[in-house]
C-alpha cells in the first residue's frame, strides 16, 4: 500500500453534457472499450484510495447501473441539483460522513470526462501534495494555446500558486501564461471540509465553485501548490463528439505504442484500433484496417488482418485470421481463418483447423486439423479431428422453434452441397456423397447417399425453348457429334 494512499477520490460526473447532443449521458460515451467515467475510475483505482465516490446527477440511475457493473466497489453520491463543483464535492463528503466515515488525509478530486488522465499522473499529484506539505495541490499543464483556460498564477520562480484566473478575467500579462488549471485537485481533507462550508454563491452563476476553496485556505495561511502533468493532453475534457473522436485517437495511439514497445508488429497504426482491455504476446502481427475489441488476446506469432474485427476473441500462437469478423470465439494454435469468415459466439477452432472463405460458424467446436474450407454454415455442431467438410455445406440447426445439435466424427469426408439436418450424428471415418440431405445418423465408416436419382429428358430444350441460344447450341453440338461418328 502506498504511503500517500488517499483517504478518498471524488469523481465529478453529475453533468448532462448537452453539447454531446445525445440521449446517452456524456460520461457514458465510450472510447477504446470503456466509458469516459470508466476510464477515470480505472485511473483513480491505481491510487488505491480508501474510498472512491462518484457524484452522479443527470440520468443518475443509468450512470449508477453502469458503475455497478464496471466497478461494484464504487460508491455514488447524488447531486440532485447541479449547483457547482464545490457543491458536488460537498455532496460526496456528506455521503461519506453519513456512512460514518471520518476523512483524514488527502482527498483527490477529478472530473468524470477526462479519459486520458493516467494513474501515474494522479500518483504524481498525490506525491507532490504530500512532499510539499500543501493544503491544496492543483494538477496543471503547460499547453501550446491556453485560450479559454484558467491561468495558474504563481509566486516568483514557479513557487506556490497565488490564484487561478479565468481567461475572460485575465490581464494581457496573465493571458501570456501557458500553465493552466486542469480541474483536478488534491486537498487536505479537514481543511477541505472546513473551506467548503465557507464557499459563497455570490457569483454570476449563483453556484459553489470548488476553486474558491484555494483562496479560502490561502487566506488562512496555508500553502497552495501545483503539480505539472508531463503530457498536457492528459487533462483534455470531453464536451462534444469532435473532442470525443480526438481523445479516442490519442488513447488509441497510446495503446498501440505500448503494444509495439512490448514486441507487437502493428503494420499501420493509423488504421488500427484497439480497446484498453486487449492483450498481446510478443511477435504478434496486426495488419492494416483491423479492430481488436473487448478482451481479445493475440498470442505469440498470431497474425490478424488486414481488415478484420475481433471482439472478445482469443487467437492462438501462429494462427492467422484475415478479412475476418469474430465475436466471442477461440482460434486455436496454428489455425487459419478467412478470408471473409464470420465466427460468432461459441466458436472454438482447434489447433491447425481451418474456417475458410465465406464460412460462418456459431456455437461450434472444431477439432484439430479439421477443415471447413469454403461457402459453408456450421451452427450448433461438434466436429472431430482431421475431418473435411465439403464446400457449400449447411448445418441445418433450427426447426423454427428450437436449435438442435449436429455431431460429425473424426477423419470424415463430407461431400459438397450437403445439408445436415439436426439432430444427426456422422460417425468416425464416414463419407457423405455430394448433394446429399442427411437426416439420419451415419454409422462409422459408412457412405451416406441421400439424393434423388438423375433423369435426363432428351430433346426438352428444342421442344420447350425453340429458337433460343440454348437450343441453337444444342443443335450445333448434336450435328458436330453426328459428324464425328
Amino acid at each position: 500500500m502506498s504511503a500517500n494512499r488517499p483517504a478518498a477520490v471524488v469523481v465529478l460526473a453529475a453533468g448532462e453534457g448537452t453539447r454531446m447532443k445525445s440521449a446517452t449521458p456524456k460520461v457514458l460515451h465510450a472510447l477504446c472499450g470503456r466509458s469516459l467515467v470508466g476510464h477515470v475510475v480505472a485511473a483513480s483505482r491505481e491510487l488505491d484510495p480508501e474510498h472512491l465516490v462518484v457524484v452522479v446527477g443527470h440520468a443518475r440511475e443509468q450512470v449508477r447501473a453502469h458503475l455497478a457493473e464496471a466497478d461494484p466497489a464504487v460508491r455514488t453520491a447524488v447531486q440532485h441539483e447541479q449547483n457547482g463543483t464545490g457543491h458536488a464535492v460537498r455532496t460526496a463528503l456528506d455521503e461519506l460522513s453519513q456512512s460514518g466515515v471520518a476523512l483524514d488525509g488527502t482527498v483527490i478530486v477529478v472530473c468524470g470526462d477526462t479519459p486520458l488522465l493516467t494513474g501515474e499522473t494522479l500518483k504524481q499529484l498525490s506525491d507532490t501534495h504530500a512532499t510539499d506539505g500543501n493544503a491544496v495541490t492543483v494538477l496543471t499543464a503547460e499547453v501550446p494555446d491556453a485560450t479559454g483556460y484558467g491561468r495558474i498564477v504563481r509566486e516568483a520562480g514557479h513557487g506556490a500558486v497565488t490564484a487561478i484566473v479565468e481567461h475572460k478575467d485575465a490581464t494581457d500579462t496573465q493571458r501570456a501564461i501557458r500553465e493552466i488549471n486542469s480541474g483536478v485537485f488534491a486537498f487536505d481533507a479537514r481543511l477541505l471540509v472546513d473551506a467548503l462550508g465557507k464557499v459563497r454563491t455570490d457569483n454570476s452563476q449563483g453556484e459553489e465553485y470548488l476553486t474558491d476553496v484555494l483562496g479560502i485556505v490561502r487566506e488562512a495561511g496555508h500553502r497552495v501548490g501545483a503539480a505539472v502533468a508531463a503530457d498536457h493532453r492528459e487533462i483534455l475534457g470531453i464536451n462534444n463528439r469532435v473532442q470525443l473522436a480526438q481523445a479516442r485517437a490519442l488513447l488509441n495511439e497510446r495503446l498501440l505504442e505500448r503494444a509495439m514497445l512490448a514486441g507487437v508488429t502493428v503494420v499501420d497504426p493509423a488504421s488500427t484500433w484497439v480497446d484498453v482491455s486487449v492483450t498481446f504476446e510478443p511477435d504478434a502481427t496486426v495488419h492494416p484496417g483491423t479492430q481488436l475489441l473487448g478482451t481479445t488476446h493475440l498470442a505469440t506469432g498470431a497474425e490478424v488482418g488486414p481488415h478484420s474485427r475481433l471482439t472478445d476473441t482469443s487467437v492462438g500462437a501462429g494462427a492467422v485470421a484475415s478479412f475476418t469478423v469474430a465475436e466471442g470465439a477461440r482460434i486455436g494454435e496454428g489455425a487459419n481463418v478467412g478470408p471473409y469468415a464470420y465466427l460468432r459466439p461459441g466458436t472454438d477452432l482447434g489447433p491447425k483447423s481451418k474456417a475458410g472463405t465465406y464460412v460462418e460458424m456459431k456455437n461450434a467446436t472444431i477439432g484439430e486439423g479439421t477443415k471447413v474450407p469454403h461457402l459453408s454454415y456450421v451452427g450448433d455442431a461438434t466436429i472431430g479431428e482431421y475431418t473435411n467438410i465439403g464446400a457449400a455445406s449447411v448445418f441445418v440447426n433450427y426447426d423454427g422453434e428450437a436449435k438442435h445439435h449436429t455431431t460429425v466424427g473424426s477423419h470424415c469426408k463430407t461431400g459438397s452441397d450437403n445439408m445436415f439436418v439436426a439432430p444427426v450424428t456422422i460417425g468416425d471415418g464416414a463419407y457423405t456423397a455430394a448433394g446429399s440431405v442427411i437426416t439420419k445418423d451415419v454409422p462409422p465408416g459408412s457412405l451416406a447417399v441421400a439424393r434423388g436419382q438423375q433423369r435426363n429428358i432428351e430433346g426438352w430444350v428444342a421442344r420447350k425453348r425453340p429458337g433460343s441460344a440454348a437450343a441453337q447450341a444444342a443443335s450445333a453440338a448434336r450435328q458436330e457429334s453426328e459428324g464425328e461418328r
